[in-house]
């Protein structure tokens, strides 16, 4: 290696890429790779979310319809088959509460749950829940456990 063949390390140097709008010289100067007129030439520019050039957008040409209750409580259900299933795989000993469906990722830390009555439960369970439905409730009273409300 002498003064002849020196170079920078591979990578170090990036190409500084079109220098575009620098004046007539450089080639790309005038209107810049804008093209000519309309919004998109312009500067401070930004095309609006949806914006389909003028058309009427999809968001409004589709009717709307119904409305959503603001008051509405949605709970996260947990059928009783799911219960069963975290004895089966010895998740669970004796109680099911909310941190064990959270840690089990039946539940969201914010969610509210309700015990629905699909499948069978064998094992006697205290299970507390902010909701159950009344089969559900009746399975786990007739396992000999015990349905808690929040």
């Amino acid at each position: 290696m002498d003064l002849s063949n020196l170079k920078p390390a591979e990578g170090s140097v990036k190409n500084q890429g079109k220098r575009i709008g620098r004046g007539q010289g450089s080639g790309k100067g005038g209107t810049a790779t804008r093209g000519h007129k309309g919004a998109k030439s312009r500067s401070g520019y930004s095309k609006k979310l949806g914006f389909e050039g003028g058309q009427m957008p999809l968001q409004r040409r589709v009717p709307k319809f119904g409305f959503t209750n603001i008051n509405r409580v949605e709970y996260q259900g947990i059928n009783l088959d799911t219960l069963q299933q975290l004895v089966d795989d010895k998740k669970i000993k004796d109680t099911v509460d909310f941190e064990t469906l959270f840690s089990n990722r039946l539940a969201g830390k914010n969610d509210l749950v309700k015990i629905l009555g699909r499948g069978e439960l064998k094992a006697k369970l205290k299970v507390s829940a902010h909701k159950f439905t009344a089969s559900a409730k009746a399975a786990i009273e007739a396992a000999g456990g015990e349905a808690i409300t929040l």
